[in-house]
């Protein structure tokens, strides 16, 4: 199963950059006109020296994860923490903690390459080295701080609940993942980044008057310092029920008109409308349910452990062990839920048009296209596997079907 993920992975990726490099030297017809050949090259040079990264990135992680398995790793540490005679819990969540810790520190050369290297050399990088290990310091203590509760509640359940604990241990993972929804925009975020609320400006009124003509009730409107870490550009929403807030990134404030912000933002009220996030939620927590039904046959199963190098079964080596074994199994979902992605956005796209002249918002993604380095020449089989919006030339041509006749 690794060899043949990584094997997919490898041809994806190598067609990619083969398709990209090829068309290099022209820009698309639909752009010409629009965004400089100098642009386009950047572009493409930029999303092959992240394909080409991430093969090498591919073939380290399944290295690692036959270390971690098939290698001992998972074994050796799970007997070191034994010979701790902690309790049970406690030997999991020492076991479970001490493994995303130490993917982290691995993970470590690999950030570090992509933010002052890749990201850099394109001039985007806009971290210091100071932030990036702040972030760094951070990221740890909120996982220990947030994952070590949530770990002892999930194995407790476990080692208490019978034959029906993986219902319950659903049960209380999909109801965090709500209240993170809720708790990010308000306790977390604000830990990394600087969030202004929008002053008053022809913007802010622009905003307000779309709000109103979508139905949309927002608990704020705010600007990030996105410029504290990269040059690219973006919005979102974040938080559930009425604690929504909209979030725009400081450089996507600069790239953009405000009669195209509000184009922008019209799309992404059309996911709210359209009921998209809902949607997912409802698509996650089904595929959350069945991942833990399958785990809940697979616990009893002795060759379930055997066959990953362990030598003995327990409730948290089960749990990390489909963790790690997950990702496979579901990469070969990836185009499914690429696919429901992109339609989503046509949906999205077609509802801003009705809110706003489709032109603002081609005109904005078009900007978007090239102040983000985003190929406009993606191979389509490595697009409709990964991506989870339309390639430039098709988004355009949608949206160019949507002008009033």
């Amino acid at each position: 199963m690794i060899a043949l993920t990584l094997g997919i992975q490898l041809w994806l990726a190598n067609r990619h950059i083969r398709h990209v490099l090829s068309r290099r030297g022209q820009i698309p017809a639909e752009f010409e006109g629009q965004i400089p050949l100098e642009a386009h090259q950047k572009a493409a040079d930029y999303t092959v020296a992240r394909t080409r990264f991430g093969r090498v990135e591919a073939v380290i992680g399944s290295i690692l994860l036959l270390a971690w398995t098939l290698g001992g790793g998972l074994e050796w540490l799970d007997q070191f923490w034994r010979s701790m005679e902690l309790s049970t819990i406690w030997t999991g969540i020492a076991f479970m903690i001490s493994v995303m810790l130490i993917m982290s520190v691995i993970d470590l050369p690999a950030s570090y390459y992509r933010t002052f290297v890749i990201e850099a050399r394109f001039g985007f990088n806009k971290t210091t080295l100071t932030t990036f290990v702040a972030d760094l310091f951070k990221g740890v203590l909120l996982t220990l701080l947030i994952g070590v509760p949530l770990l002892w509640a999930v194995l407790w359940i476990m080692q208490g609940a019978g034959d029906m604990w993986w219902l319950y241990v659903w049960i209380v993972w999909f109801g965090f993942s709500l209240l993170m929804m809720w708790a990010y925009p308000a306790f977390i975020a604000p830990l990394f980044n600087k969030f202004s609320p929008l002053e008053e400006s022809d913007l802010k009124k622009g905003i307000e008057k779309l709000l109103q003509q979508c139905g949309f009730k927002s608990n704020g409107i705010f600007i990030m310092d996105g410029s504290k870490r990269s040059a690219h550009g973006n919005a979102y929403f974040s938080g559930i029920g009425n604690k929504k807030q909209i979030v725009f990134f400081d450089t996507l404030i600069k790239q953009l008109e405000v009669d195209e912000i509000e184009a922008v933002l019209a799309h992404e009220l059309g996911h709210f409308r359209l009921h998209h996030i809902r949607k997912r939620l409802i698509s996650m927590g089904a595929v959350s349910l069945i991942s833990l039904a399958i785990l809940g046959w697979l616990i009893g199963q002795q060759w379930f452990y055997a066959g990953l190098g362990v030598s003995e079964a327990s409730n948290y080596m089960a749990l990390m062990l489909f963790m790690l074994m997950a990702p496979l199994f579901g990469f070969f979902l990836t185009p499914l839920m690429s696919m429901l992605s992109r339609k989503h956005e046509f949906e999205a796209d077609a509802y801003a048009s009705r809110q706003r002249h489709p032109e603002l918002l081609i005109k904005a993604l078009v900007k978007m296209y090239e102040e983000n380095a985003s190929t406009l020449t993606p191979d389509p089989l490595y697009s409709s596997f990964y991506d989870s919006h339309p390639p430039a030339p098709v988004r355009i041509d949608h949206l160019k079907k949507q002008l009033p006749t």
